[in-house]
This record gives structure tokens, sequence and C-alpha cells, in this order.
């Protein structure tokens, strides 16, 4: 899934809204009332936020090795 396909409402969530919004979707697929229709589009929306968390995720790795890196070279320079 591609960044561009998920909706801007999800992409402005903070990892914590993300995963809380996870949860009570899980809960709701859990209630066997859902009827097949909404548990495919809960689904899919839990799909999305999980692959917003998962892009994050990359963002802060990309972000921490850059930061350590520099550190790294850096440190070289001033031995």
């Amino acid at each position: 899934m591609k960044s561009k396909n998920i909706p801007g409402d999800i992409k402005t969530k903070t990892l914590k809204e993300a995963q809380n919004e996870i949860k009570e979707i899980l809960e709701k697929l859990e209630n066997t009332q859902i009827n097949l229709e909404d548990a495919k589009k809960q689904y899919e929306r839990m799909m999305q936020l999980n692959h917003h968390i998962h892009n994050q995720f990359k963002e802060k790795a990309k972000e921490i090795k850059k930061f350590t890196s520099h550190k790294s070279k850096k440190n070289l320079s001033d031995n």
C-alpha cells in the first residue's frame, strides 16, 4: 500500500492515535453482530492505519540512522 492511498485523516494521526483506533476496530471486529460489509471496511481502515504506523517507524529509523551516522563522523574528525 502506497502512502498516497492512505486517507488524509489517517496521515495526520500520531502513533498513539493510530494504535488506539486499531484497538477500537479490533474490538468491533470481535463483535459477532457486525455485518460482512462493515467488517470489510473496518479491516481496510485498520490496514491503512497499520501502514501509516509502519511508515512513521521507517521515518524515525531514517532520522536515527542519519543522526548516529553524523555523530560517528563528528567523533572521527574530533580524533
